[in-house]
């Protein structure tokens, strides 16, 4: 697995050079995660997921961000630590123009917290707007694949520290889990029918949307080795897709 944290500039250097251009941003969060769960649950899936696919594929493996847009869990629970989205923009923007100046010409950002979501396509945007010879996928790790999306989804519309993510940390992270908690931390999805999009303290008692009482290890387990597969899948695609049409962002149109 190719770590940058782990890697000298001339390795980095040696492996633009015989043709691995992709980069891997994985994207967290550290927010409350119920009475049940510990705070990093977003960072620790969105790093182990990536380490894991980065394995199966020659890919630029970045530092997992530990910090996202976490401003809709409001702060009547401690523990969480977010950005504006202004501020997340900022941040994958500038490494993304970083990443290309040292040569990597695919980015994958891989986020693990769905409202980080709004300013990552924003950073995509910007990216792809300013170099014309880089290409940006943004991957929400609970959506990789039509599997792996019907299990985060299956106990609650607006998810939150459920049966799936619950299951997910039992597997790979035990240490984040009150097991002895689990029984009496669900709560129901009361936003099914709102109009509007509502903080978290306005439709959750306790910080949970779904079922944690309903997870398990095994679960979990098969779980990330789909999200792992499917990943790694996504990623050995990348690494050979060219644009539909050759024309660059900057070219005018000639009648």
């Amino acid at each position: 697995m190719n770590a940058l944290h782990e890697m000298t500039w001339e390795e980095v250097g040696e492996m633009v050079a015989r043709g691995a251009d992709v980069a891997v941003l994985p994207v967290g969060a550290t927010e409350q995660h119920g009475p049940h769960m510990g705070c990093g649950m977003d960072t620790d899936i969105a790093d182990k997921l990536c380490k894991a696919a980065a394995a199966r594929a020659d890919v630029l493996l970045m530092p997992t961000l530990p910090y996202g847009c976490s401003i809709g869990h409001s702060k009547r629970w401690p523990g969480t630590i977010a950005l504006q989205p202004k501020t997340l923009i900022d941040v994958v923007k500038d490494s993304g123009d970083w990443v290309h100046a040292s040569g990597f010409k695919r980015l994958f950002i891989v986020n693990s917290h769905v409202t980080n979501f709004a300013p990552l396509r924003c950073a995509l945007e910007m990216l792809r707007a300013e170099h014309d010879d880089l290409m940006v996928a943004l991957v929400n790790s609970a959506s990789i694949s039509e599997r792996v999306k019907q299990a985060h989804f299956d106990d609650a519309d607006d998810w939150h520290a459920n049966d799936a993510e619950t299951s997910l940390m039992m597997a790979i992270s035990p240490a984040m889990v009150r097991e002895e908690k689990m029984m009496d931390s669900d709560d129901e999805d009361r936003t099914q029918t709102c109009v509007f999009s509502h903080p978290v303290n306005r439709t959750s008692t306790n910080g949970v949307t779904g079922f944690p009482s309903k997870a398990s290890e095994q679960k979990g387990q098969e779980l990330f080795e789909w999200m792992v597969a499917d990943l790694a899948e996504l990623f050995e695609r990348g690494q050979q897709e060219t644009p539909p049409l050759p024309h660059s962002y900057f070219e005018k149109w000639n009648a």
